[in-house]
């Protein structure tokens, strides 16, 4: 098969070649890749630390080539959507059923591709907040791919929705277009304590971040893409002073179960056009190097996808 493979010499640090079919296990399905989208975590973490030759990628869409032997999963024909946490840059992928999601006929894989990390962190994360109804939830990076689906999310739910952004007057209106309340430049600036923080960033915005939170508030680390640790100044987790019962909480999307579930439920959103899949780059696997390129660069905001074959 032809696949997107590692090569440290390459523009992008990839190249176009070929690689062995994968061999699915009894629980596995095989997928004819049709989509993939990029995150942050593959390009600034994956492909430094990855085997030359490999193939990494852990949002695909697709075509069920071969269901699974065991009995599971979808029938050979189904659209899905699916994750892994690594085999998406290929025509052709191994995935756990457990981690497909069925997507509607004639729904568009570029637009289902940019689900897996984006859409259901963005879901699971805001899972974690508790119920969302009339709450403040704010929302740190908002203008990645996760922070739209994110923002777009807890306003469905019912949530005062703050979008924090570096840049509030170019992204503003993007994001009020979403589903913000308001758009400010730091967590400092919301009008009042909040309830929930979906935190996207990490470094020294996450604490910011858990300061705004409201006595009985809870921060979800999600994202990481400062680059920086946190550094919480003496007193920040004391509990006086409007500070009771304040949480981090931390999760890792592949060990949560019911993602086939949720892969489904976003694709009939992300289709009936409820939830905008914020597509701003989109080509040709060809083109991988330009894509990575301009995410390295974060002027990106929302998701790049690759088109296969």
């Amino acid at each position: 098969m032809r696949a997107l493979l590692v090569d440290r010499a390459a523009p992008g640090g990839l190249r176009l070649g070929t690689a062995p079919d994968p061999r699915p296990a009894p629980h596995q399905a095989l997928i004819r890749v049709t989509a993939t989208s990029l995150n942050h975590g593959e390009v600034a973490f994956g492909l430094g630390a990855a085997a030359e030759g490999s193939v990494l990628g852990w949002d695909a869409a697709g075509i069920v080539e071969r269901a699974a032997a065991d009995g599971t999963g979808p029938a050979v024909g189904t659209p899905v959507v699916t994750l892994m946490p690594d085999g998406a840059w290929a025509e052709l992928r191994a995935v756990d059923t457990a981690l497909i999601g069925v997507a509607p006929a004639g729904a568009d894989p570029a637009a289902l591709a940019t689900i897996p990390v984006a859409g259901a962190s963005a879901l699971r994360a805001l899972h974690r907040l508790g119920p969302l109804l009339g709450r403040e939830v704010l929302i740190t990076g908002a203008t990645g791919g996760v922070g739209r689906y994110a923002v777009q999310l807890a306003r469905a739910a019912g949530a005062h929705v703050v979008a924090v952004t570096s840049d509030p007057a170019r992204n503003g209106e993007v994001l009020r277009e979403l589903g913000a309340h308001e758009v400010v430049g730091t967590p400092k600036e919301a009008a009042r304590p909040v309830d929930g923080v979906i935190d996207l960033v990490g470094g020294p915005l996450l604490v910011d971040a858990y300061e705004s939170l409201a006595p009985g508030g809870t921060l979800v680390a999600v994202g990481h893409s400062a680059g920086r640790g946190e550094d919480f100044p003496f007193g920040a987790l004391f509990g006086d002073q409007g500070r009771h019962d304040r949480s981090l909480v931390t999760f890792f999307l592949l060990t949560c179960t019911g993602l086939d579930r949720d892969l489904g439920w976003l694709a009939r959103r992300v289709t009936a056009g409820e939830l905008d899949p914020g597509i701003t780059w989109r080509g040709d696997w060809s083109a991988a190097a330009d894509a990575i390129g301009v995410l390295q660069s974060g002027g990106l905001h929302g998701k790049a996808v690759l088109t296969i074959g």
